[in-house]
């Protein structure tokens, strides 16, 4: 996928939505033993990434030193139609001193503002050091389901338009090359 589709499909109205909500992302990588893992995790939209912070002892730090291909998908699951926003891309990890800021707003989306001021002073007075986990997309996919759908159902109903379109003499094959992954 190239830049400008991904930077497209972030810039969508939901997309923004769902970058901006509360909701956490479910980060998705290999672990060090080889078996998939898929953990809920804040995130911090900066943009042009998504900024997400952690111990440095983490399994998942170590995973991702090994192999930083990564996917995260943040969705809702209490409206209709269900919304999805999936991002795939490579996960730099960097040590850093203290707690850092991305990791302070990605939490001030989830906990009540009357709580915040302590929580944050027990926060920084816990880390010392935290690992910023920085993944910049190289693929995004929308899924509304209304505008847009996942690859294998929009092939299916392009094939049975086809089908209806030709007296049902339409073939199976979309004419688009579908996405195996989305």
């Amino acid at each position: 996928m190239d830049r400008q589709d991904v930077t497209e499909t972030l810039a969508k109205p939901i997309s923004r939505e769902l970058l901006g909500s509360s909701i956490p992302a479910r980060l998705g990588y290999i672990g060090v033993d080889g078996a998939p893992r898929a953990i809920p995790i804040g995130f911090h939209w900066t943009g042009e990434q998504v900024v997400m912070a952690t111990v440095p002892e983490a399994a998942k730090v170590r995973a991702l030193r090994r192999n930083p291909r990564v996917a995260l998908t943040i969705d809702t699951q209490d409206q209709w139609p269900p919304r999805a926003l999936l991002i795939r891309g490579a996960a730099r990890v960097e040590p850093v001193d203290g707690v850092p800021d991305p990791y302070i707003q990605a939490s001030r989306k989830v906990i009540p503002a009357a709580h915040f001021e302590d929580w944050e002073q027990g926060v920084r007075a816990l880390y010392d050091q935290m690992v910023l986990i920085t993944v910049e997309p190289d693929w995004a996919k929308l899924l509304d389901f209304e505008t847009t759908l996942p690859q294998a159902v929009e092939d299916l109903v392009r094939a049975r338009q086809g089908a209806a379109d030709t007296g049902g003499r339409g073939t199976a094959s979309s004419g688009m090359s579908p996405d195996p992954a989305a």
